[in-house]
């Protein structure tokens, strides 16, 4: 496959045709936050936390969604990209009702340790506190749609890796909610397999086993990545 050159930061780097900026400045050691990235699965662009400036553009870029070309030169650090990726992050926590110090997920959540690293210490915006529920209908796992950032990871999963299509969005705008089939409560689906794949993917508190502790929450993603490279290696037969 064709590589091309491009520059981030300002360093000069060579990377496969069609790569995303993300993966492209990956390869090259550098690093740009994200939440709704899940290696394995295809990237939909949902967060914004990614968000790259490309000489020529008046307008940032998702590094997961949009591919390099030849002569690219990309910036993933400076002060309006933090400026935009604080105010997500903020926006991310007025939206629903995260309340770290009672979550099953604190100390293992991506979106508390991007706060952390962006040096997010208090939220500009008023909270919406909307009225979330909780979908403990499942014999083993349970939904917080307080935690729900819509990241979508959980639905990539549950279609492209496991197969089983029980997860998909539902609503727009404020109103928008994760679901199982057609807006069943989570134990009465017919699809789902109970695989617990969607609860690896979840980067907060969202989808979690019943009876976990904030101990027992750490996600090994790493099971993820090791089906989908068997898969595409074909290490697996039918």
């Amino acid at each position: 496959m064709a590589a091309k050159t491009l520059t981030i930061d300002g360093t000069q780097i060579s990377a496969e045709n069609h790569t995303s900026i993300l993966q492209a400045a990956k390869e090259a050691g550098v690093k740009i936050p994200t939440l709704c990235h899940l290696e394995g699965v295809y990237d939909v662009g949902a967060c914004r936390l990614c968000l790259v400036e490309v000489k020529g553009s008046n307008k940032l870029m998702p590094a997961c969604t949009t591919r390099i070309y030849e002569g690219m030169e990309v910036t993933t650090d400076n002060e309006r990209l933090q400026k935009y990726r604080r105010m997500t992050l903020e926006l991310l926590f007025a939206e629903r009702n995260h309340v770290c110090a009672v979550c099953v997920a604190n100390g293992h959540c991506e979106l508390q340790a991007l706060a952390y690293e962006l040096g997010m210490d208090h939220v500009r915006y008023d909270y919406c506190y909307p009225k979330w529920g909780v979908d403990a209908s499942h014999r083993f796992m349970g939904m917080d749609h307080n935690r729900c950032i819509l990241c979508q990871r959980c639905v990539r999963v549950c279609w492209h890796i496991e197969g089983a299509g029980t997860k998909n969005v539902s609503g727009r705008g404020s109103k928008s909610h994760i679901i199982s089939d057609l807006n069943e409560p989570w134990g009465n689906s017919t699809t789902c397999t109970s695989c617990g794949k969607c609860l690896l993917a979840c980067p907060t508190g969202a989808l979690f086993h019943k009876g976990d502790t904030a101990g027992e929450s750490l996600r090994d993603r790493s099971k993820l990545e090791f089906i989908v490279n068997a898969r595409e290696k074909q290490q697996w037969t039918v």
